[in-house]
This record gives structure tokens, C-alpha cells and sequence, in this order.
């Protein structure tokens, strides 16, 4: 490290970068050219609910995993060791209670919006509130998504900024606009083959520039990076296992689980099954990119352990780090630093053609709709493309606008786990309490958005000391050129404990409390805000009447346990008749065409959804013509 550059984008890394958009682009005009010939609203919007397992999956990974991750995961691991890893475990709770409560929820609703649900089981005042409480919060955070990644990488290469940001945009919103769900799904199942290239590239060369993986494994060890498992049950430390496992389950479901663009995709599957395997392919897929991550982040500590690049001021923030050791390894090879930024923004790419779609599937099922319900095939179909390039438009001047934000980024890509919580409480009082009436889950909303976003916004004003947080010690002992302003060993977590006393500023319980909670519980004090006000409401109100209640629209989930007899299963049911669930269409399914048309159509969903559900298990052929 003899200089402080090293290195710049050449020609090879932006062909290679720019074959990642002509690909995805040429994915939407295959399907646009392929599908030509069905204009209908549900082809263009869920794939005309045929997708199988296997690219749903994918694509699921891809939109999960956002360039935010891809750059911010290794760096963190930097800072703060191989803790990271445990998000394994709140990703593997996150996936079995998403398949098993959520899912054959939203499945056999027949539903297209998850917000639709809401109204079904609660009020349409309660569905419209939530769709545009999600509707603020995608749009800010898929806006985020796409400039922090961008500047990051353009401080670091010099890659033009403007350029990848309009440029994502405008893919992005050409592609969906074109092919549809379809085309979202197989261009994030290639943007999934990227990012795992990518991160392999990463892994091979840095491990030989370490001089083997077991010596990169043998320095992170001497530098505390391996002391995983923490089992303080302290709530202001920001990771240990249980945080990261508790809390950081209840953040990922909030903005999964319950989530639009999620639950489209595994609507969109031919069967309930299909969709089930699909999350769980998503639980491998996972898994694989967060041990990428986390090993990338331990190979880079091994080569800056004497030497850190953020302490001298190479970078200056530590969302550089990684485009800077990426550079570092492979810039004498041209064409692999494109392919890791091709791999960092097919994270972008998937993650804002998801909620370009997932907004526009919200927006023209619980507003467009509702309002005009005659609309022809080829109207709905035109609609949901123009919706398309609105909030294409909006996602990229959203970017532009982040700009000049400053430090707020940080408080806007904090907004996913503000709004999740309440989220995930809101449809968990409808799913799991069958007895919650629509005033509890109003109030619940109110209060559980207004807990977290007390607790989150008050802790981006008041940061957390490093008590709390934890760095570990970085060294810039070996490096050639430093900073002279910077010390040549980072101040250890510890030393606020040695300054001073007139050089300690002094700061209230709330601050040292409230305030200073791990980022990660953020999601769990909106859910159990929403649910327990939820609850107090309904029993102050009256609880909803069990044969008001569509069977279908609650899960109970003592059915999930053999070992609970007949008897113990009908009480947990509170009174909702599981046992005559009928495979009956809610009023609002919207379904176009001519009336002989539709007729086939519902029979056929009706068809459909009782040999995915099994709703009456000894129906005869005779009573199936019934129905």
C-alpha cells in the first residue's frame, strides 16, 4: 500500500458492467414479445399465477439481498467481527414462519394486493392506510438503495455516479414496464448468478492475497473477528445473539414476511406448494450470500489488519471499504472490478424492479380498481405499465433527492424497520387473533408506528456510545501514507472511561436507554405495540363475532402441531368453524372479461384452490361440481 489510489474503472469493467443491463433489459423484451398475446392485468401483474419454484425462488434472493448488503455486509463485519453470521438464524425463523402462517394465508385469499387482505378482514379505512404507509416507505427506501451504493462506488472508482444511478432507473423501469412479473422474476434470477460470481471472484483472489484462507482465518482470529456467539441479553448492546436472532427476525419478517413484493412472487407460483419450496429455495440462497458476505469481510480485516484504509484516510466512510479492497485485489485484472460492481447493483437492480412492480400492483389493485371496475383487459393492462413508469420515475428522483439529504439516509434507510414492525403486528392481529375487530387494529397501527418511530428517530439524533455498539480496534501501523491528522491505532471502544470528566458529555437515562437500543429491536416495539394495544382495544370494544369471520382468512395455528387432538384444536379456534371451510371467491377478486369467461375463470380458481389447500378433504366429484 505504497499509494493511496489504487485504481480506477477501465474500459473492460464498464463493458462488463454494461453487459449486466443489456442483459436484464433484453430479459423484458423477450417476455414482451413472448406474452404479446396475453393482455391481461394478472399475466402482466403475477405471471398469471404459473410461476414455479425455481426462479421465484431466485428472484426472491436477489430483491433480499440489495446492493446495501453487498457493500454493507462485509464492511460491518470489518468493524465488528463475524457476528453477522447469526442474521443466519433470524433468516431461517424469518422463511419457516413466513411459509407456514403467512403464506397459505395470502394463497388461498386469492388475493393480488396483501393490503386487499386487510379490508377482507378488517375495514377499508385500515387497508388504505397501510398500502400508503408501505407506498412512502418503498419509494424512500428503494431511492436509498440506489445512490448509497452508487456513491460509495463513485468515491471510491470514480465510476460515474449519475450515470449508474438514471441508468438503474431507467433498466429498471423498462424492463418491468415491458415484461412484467415475469420479466422481474428470470432478471433477478440472472442478477442472482452475478452476485454469487461476483463474490466468488472476490473470495478466490483475496484469499490468495492473503496468503491462504487459513491464514486470513488465523489473523482475523488474533484481531477478536471470530468471537461470534454473545449471549448478553442486554437490549442496548447492537449485536449479540440474541438481538441479532429476536430482533433481527421480527425486522426481516416486517419487511418480508408481510411484505408486497414478497407475497406477489409467491402468489404468482402454480401451486401453494410451489410457493412454500420457493422460500425455503430462497432460505439456501440466503444463507449462501450471507457466508459470501461475511467471509469477504473477514478476508478483507486479514489484508488491512496492520494497515486500515478508513483510520488513514484512504476512504472516508466504511461503506468504501469494500469497493476500495475490491480494487485493491482485482484491479491489475481487467474487467473483474466490473464484475463486482455488476454484482453489487444486480443487488440494486432486483431490488428496485421489485418495488417498482410490487408499487404498481398496490397501487392499481387497491385504488385504480377500486374505483373503475369494468375495466377491459387492455386498459388494466395499460394502466399497470403506465403505473410502472410513474413510480420508476419516482424511485429515481427519490435517488436524486437523496443526494442532498446528507445524513438523513441513514434515518431513511432505517424507515424499513420502523414501518415493518407495525406492519407485521397489524396483519398478525388479523391472521392470529381471530377475535381482534377493526378499531383495535386501527389503534394498534397508530401506536405501534408512533413507538418505533419514536425509539428510531430518537436514536439517529441521540447516537449510541461505543459502549453500546462495540467497534473493534483497527491499526494503521504498517501503512506507508497516513493522514497525519488521523492516530496510528483507532481509540479503543473503551475510552470514554479514561477522558476526563468535564470532557464527558452528559446524557439523560431516556437517551441512555430508549434511545440507545440495539437498531435491530426497532421492529420488535412496533409489533408488540401494534398487538397489545390491538388487543386492549378489541377487548375494550368487543371482539369481533367468530361466524362473522371468512374461515380462510385466519391461520390457526395449533393445526401446525400433530400432537394437539381434535378437542384442544377447536378451542384455539375461538369459535371460527374451520371444518366447514368452503373454497368460495371473496367479492372484491377482481377478474376481466366477458361473463362466460369469468364464469370459467372462477370455476377453474375455485378448481384450483381446493387442490392446493385442501380445504374439505372428503369432497366427492359430485359436490366439487357444486361448488
Amino acid at each position: 500500500m505504497d499509494k493511496v489510489p489504487v485504481g480506477t474503472f477501465q474500459v473492460w469493467d464498464y463493458i462488463v458492467f454494461a453487459c449486466l443491463f443489456v442483459v436484464s433489459s433484453g430479459i423484458g423484451v423477450f417476455f414482451a414479445i413472448k406474452e404479446r398475446k396475453n393482455d391481461s392485468s394478472s399475466e402482466f401483474l403475477v405471471g398469471g399465477r404459473q410461476m414455479t419454484c425455481g426462479p421465484v425462488a431466485l428472484s426472491l434472493t436477489a430483491s433480499f439481498m440489495s446492493a446495501v448488503t453487498v457493500i454493507g455486509a462485509p464492511a460491518d463485519v470489518y468493524r465488528f467481527g463475524a457476528s453477522y453470521i447469526i442474521f443466519g438464524f433470524a433468516y431461517t425463523l424469518m422463511v419457516i414462519l413466513t411459509a407456514e402462517l403467512f403464506l397459505p394465508v395470502f394463497y388461498r385469499s386469492g388475493i393480488t394486493s396483501t393490503y386487499e387482505y386487510l379490508e377482507l378482514r378488517f375495514c377499508k379505512p385500515v387497508r388504505i392506510a397501510a398500502t400508503l404507509i408501505y407506498m412512502v416507505q418503498t419509494i424512500v427506501y428503494t431511492g436509498v438503495v440506489v445512490y448509497a451504493p452508487a456513491l460509495a462506488l463513485n468515491q471510491v472508482t470514480q465510476f460515474n455516479l449519475w450515470g449508474a444511478i438514471f441508468a438503474t432507473g431507467i433498466v429498471c423501469t423498462f424492463y418491468c414496464t415491458l415484461g412484467g412479473l415475469k420479466a422481474v422474476v428470470w432478471s433477478d434470477a440472472f442478477q442472482m448468478v452475478v452476485m454469487v460470481a461476483g463474490f466468488l471472484i472476490v473470495l478466490i483472489q483475496g484469499s490468495y492475497k492473503n496468503g491462504g484462507i487459513s491464514t486470513a482465518w488465523s489473523t482475523a482470529e488474533a484481531g477478536g473477528r471470530l468471537n461470534v456467539f454473545d449471549f448478553d441479553p442486554n437490549p442496548l448492546r447492537r449485536h449479540t445473539f440474541w438481538t441479532v436472532t429476536v430482533g433481527g427476525m421480527f425486522t426481516w419478517l416486517g419487511i418480508y414476511g408481510v411484505n408486497q413484493s414478497t407475497i406477489q412472487r409467491c402468489i404468482s407460483c402454480k401451486t401453494e406448494n410451489h410457493a412454500r419450496w420457493a422460500l425455503y429455495l430462497n432460505l439456501l440462497g440466503l444463507l449462501v450470500i450471507l457466508f459470501c458476505a461475511v467471509v469477504s469481510g473477514l478476508i478483507m480485516y486479514a489484508l488491512y489488519a496492520n494497515c486500515d484504509p478508513w483510520t488513514a484516510g484512504y476512504v472516508s466512510a466504511p461503506d468504501q471499504l469494500m469497493p476500495y479492497f475490491v480494487l485493491d485485489i482485482l484491479g491489475n485484472f481487467p474487467g473483474l472490478p466490473g464484475l463486482f460492481v455488476a454484482c453489487a447493483f444486480s443487488g440494486t437492480l432486483s431490488t428496485v424492479a421489485a418495488s417498482i412492480n410490487a408499487l404498481a400492483t398496490v397501487t392499481y389493485e387497491d385504488f385504480v380498481s377500486q374505483c373503475w371496475r369494468d375495466l377491459s383487459n387492455r386498459t388494466a393492462t395499460w394502466i399497470s405499465k403506465a403505473l410502472c413508469v410513474v413510480f420508476g420515475v419516482a424511485c429515481t428522483s427519490m435517488a436524486v433527492a437523496a443526494s442532498y439529504m446528507g445524513s438523513i439516509v441513514q434515518a431513511a434507510l432505517s424507515i424499513h424497520g420502523m414501518c415493518g414492525g407495525p406492519m407485521l403486528g397489524l396483519f398478525s392481529l388479523g391472521i392470529l387473533f381471530p377475535f381482534t375487530n377493526s378499531k383495535g387494529a386501527a389503534g394498534g397501527l397508530i401506536v405501534g408506528s408512533a413507538l418505533s418511530f419514536w425509539v428510531g428517530v430518537g436514536a439517529f439524533i441521540h447516537p449510541a456510545p461505543d459502549t453500546n455498539t462495540r467497534p473493534l480496534p483497527l491499526s494503521t501501523e504498517n501503512c506507508s501514507i497516513v493522514n497525519h491528522t488521523a492516530p496510528l491505532i483507532t481509540q479503543t471502544p473503551l475510552i470514554m472511561m479514561t477522558l476526563p470528566k468535564r470532557c464527558v458529555v452528559s446524557r439523560s437515562v431516556l437517551i441512555d436507554s430508549w434511545y440507545s437500543m440495539s437498531y435491530l429491536y426497532y421492529s420488535t416495539v412496533g409489533f408488540l405495540g401494534t398487538v397489545i394495544m390491538g388487543l386492549l382495544i378489541t377487548l375494550l370494544t368487543g371482539p369481533t363475532k367468530p361466524q362473522e369471520l371468512k374461515p380462510w382468512l385466519i391461520r390457526p395455528v395449533c393445526d401446525l402441531f400433530c400432537f394437539c387432538s381434535e378437542k384442544y384444536r377447536r378451542m384455539f379456534w375461538c369459535g371460527v368453524r374451520h371444518e366447514e371451510e368452503k373454497v368460495v371467491r371473496h367479492p372484491v377478486y377482481s377478474l376481466r372479461g366477458t361473463q362466460k369467461s369469468r364464469k370459467k375463470q372462477s370455476y377453474e380458481m375455485q378448481k384450483e384452490t381446493y387442490v392446493n389447500t385442501c380445504f374439505v378433504p372428503d369432497i366427492d366429484k359430485v359436490q366439487l361440481k357444486q361448488l
